[in-house]
């Protein structure tokens, strides 16, 4: 494993180096010390390789992540996994606001709570929180899927489209469009499945499913309140 002193050498460094390696490298796992809430570590990644971030993130962390896995031993700030494309983020603690904001493919895993905005505009990245998230969770969130082992919220999936939010246990509110849809077997096999992934013991069957009312694609002059 390679070790990187964030304090010693610095986030530019940090960044050009990680962004440095190729699909091909043999340095493939990277431990980042001395982080201390330092904003953007690890953003643009686009090489399959590990990196451990010791101690609680700033901004961004992992931002625009392609392939990379990225474990934060701590918390997040705001705008984890923003704009991911693939790979996964593993945060032991906690995170902040916007997490996955407009994420397009990868994993999510959060082991506490996330806070508000989780997976706004959220394009495909798919995210699994095994505490609680905040309010306006999911708004305009255009694909992908929100799995939460706790509570959610107020307006939950507030105008999104095609996004998907499990939620095991209460919602405060749905947001403008969103309802609680039927769970088919797909669901509970796609639970399974990511449940698995994400090392989340949680059983499918224990969670509720939620989506777009679909009254809000397109405008409706009946509907004008709730836009």
């Amino acid at each position: 494993m390679q070790t990187f002193d964030l304090a010693e050498k610095g986030l530019r460094a940090l960044n050009s180096t990680l962004q440095g390696q190729s699909q091909d490298t043999n340095e493939t796992a990277w431990e980042v010390v001395n982080a201390k809430g330092s904003h953007a570590i690890a953003v643009g990644l686009d090489a399959p390789i590990e990196v451990t971030v010791r101690g609680s993130t700033g901004y961004y962390c992992g931002g625009m992540n392609k392939q990379a896995t990225i474990r934060i031993d701590g918390s997040a700030g705001p705008g984890t996994g923003e704009n991911m494309m693939s790979g996964r983020i593993e945060i032991s603690g906690d995170a902040s606001q916007y997490l996955g904001a407009t994420g397009h493919g990868g994993l999510i895993v959060v082991r506490g709570n996330a806070s508000s905005r989780c997976g706004i505009s959220m394009k495909g990245v798919n995210i699994v929180v095994e505490g609680n998230i905040g309010h306006m969770s999911g708004f305009m969130a255009q694909s992908g899927n929100v799995v939460v082992c706790g509570d959610a919220g107020d307006a939950l999936g507030d105008s999104c489209y095609e996004a998907r939010f499990f939620v095991r246990g209460s919602v405060k509110s749905l947001g403008a469009d969103c309802e609680k849809k039927e769970m088919r077997p797909e669901h509970i096999a796609f639970l399974t499945d990511i449940l698995a992934e994400a090392g989340v013991d949680a059983k499918p069957e224990e969670f509720t499913r939620y989506g777009s009312a679909r009254k809000l694609y397109n405008f409706d002059i009946d509907n004008a309140g709730a836009y």
